[in-house]
């Protein structure tokens, strides 16, 4: 993983972000598959030497996260740090800063650093291998109607931003640091997004331009669930799980960073483990049951949808036997155009039954038996006569 490295011993950086711990998928259990990851992480940083972990925002899923998962992230930070590396850590749009950055005065004695005050941004942890020192800062999720203290610019992401990056520049360039890295969590113009990202723009205000960043040695980014990169100086890390069905062909993982005595970086992608695979399957349920082609699937995250021409009866019931994880079931039937007709025109001229019997037929795409008749007959007929 390391053997294309330089031998002289440079700044080594491990990037990730988008932990997104307690989060479910779908209502499907997650915290397996996310403390094999942090295993990995471990692992990772203890094999390949990193001085620091930098862990760019959404560590938890909500502001208020499970206590389960703030045992995980604890435990994590420990091991991490266990490695030997720094751990620098940012809030992102999903985490509560104030509840991430407690006591992060008296953590950052312990080599754990939380950066969640949009205030001390321009305060950098100070890191030095063989070339000298690395500043690096951590910039928060800041939330453009709150601002900056002491910026009277525009309440919008780029003014913002970029007035960080102005702070982040007039600080590096006072300590005389050539060489600086920045963590941010935030929409950079030219990164994919998925389903899962809760959006941070309106009309497209969320978005700022990558040139915001330009001159610094390393930009760690968050916020965005693929893996990609920017530029050479600047990439995302994506999540380490997939979190959404949109997500299913991601490669995820982090970014093993080396940061040159002339500034300049490289960078290693780091294959995150499968947990498990994300399939999206079509097709009639018959199909879907026998045939071999969806015999690799059997173990995977599924998200199903039935194109028979009538709704298949206990359908959910009988594809869980191949597929036991399956978690969303549409059902889409084959040459089957919507009524594109008002719901007033649809029930006018039409009694209670016939209105019913039509829903089961939208329902199902297949009209009302004789027996679901009777019954939906005898209901109306017990509350005609309990209103009486």
């Amino acid at each position: 993983m390391s053997g294309g490295f330089a031998m002289v011993r440079a700044m080594r950086l491990l990037h990730t972000s988008d932990w997104h711990l307690g989060r479910s998928l779908h209502k499907a259990d997650l915290r397996e598959a996310q403390e094999r990851f942090l295993d990995h992480l471990v692992e990772t940083a203890r094999a390949e030497r990193v001085d620091a972990v930098l862990i760019a925002g959404d560590v938890y899923d909500r502001a208020v996260p499970p206590v389960d998962a703030v045992a995980l992230c604890e435990q994590a930070l420990v091991r991490l740090r266990d490695t030997g590396a720094r751990v620098v850590v940012i809030s992102g749009n999903h985490d509560s800063a104030r509840r991430l950055g407690f006591s992060s005065a008296l953590i950052d004695a312990s080599g754990v650093h939380l950066r969640t005050r949009p205030a001390t941004l321009a305060e950098p942890v100070l890191l030095r291998d063989d070339h000298g020192p690395v500043a690096v800062y951590g910039v928060p999720y800041l939330e453009p109607a709150v601002g900056l203290p002491g910026f009277d610019g525009p309440r919008a992401h780029p003014a913002v931003l970029g007035e960080a990056a102005a702070r982040i520049r007039a600080d590096a360039a006072a300590r005389g640091v050539a060489r600086t890295v920045v963590m941010a969590h935030a929409w950079v113009a030219g990164g994919g997004a998925s389903d899962s990202e809760r959006d941070i723009s309106v009309g497209g205000v969320g978005y700022v331009p990558a040139s915001l960043f330009d001159g610094f040695s390393y930009v760690a980014l968050g916020h965005l669930h693929g893996q990609q990169t920017i530029a050479e100086h600047m990439r995302y890390s994506g999540s380490p799980l997939p979190y959404s069905f949109s997500e299913a062909h991601h490669k995820k993982g982090s970014w093993l960073v080396e940061v040159g005595v002339d500034g300049k970086t490289r960078a290693e992608r780091v294959p995150a483990p499968l947990y498990r695979k994300l399939t999206v399957l079509r097709g009639r349920i018959d199909d879907l049951l026998t045939a071999p082609e969806f015999g690799d699937n059997e173990g995977d995250f599924a998200a199903i949808t039935l194109t028979d021409t009538a709704r298949p009866e206990a359908a959910m019931d009988r594809l869980r036997k191949r597929f036991p994880h399956i978690l969303t079931l549409e059902f889409k039937p084959e040459g089957v155009t919507g009524d594109t007709r008002s719901y007033g025109e649809r029930v006018k001229g039409r009694d209670d039954l016939a209105i019913a019997a039509e829903f089961v037929k939208h329902v199902r795409n297949a009209p009302a038996s004789d027996a679901e008749h009777d019954l939906l007959t005898a209901a109306f007929e017990s509350v005609r006569e309990g209103a009486c």
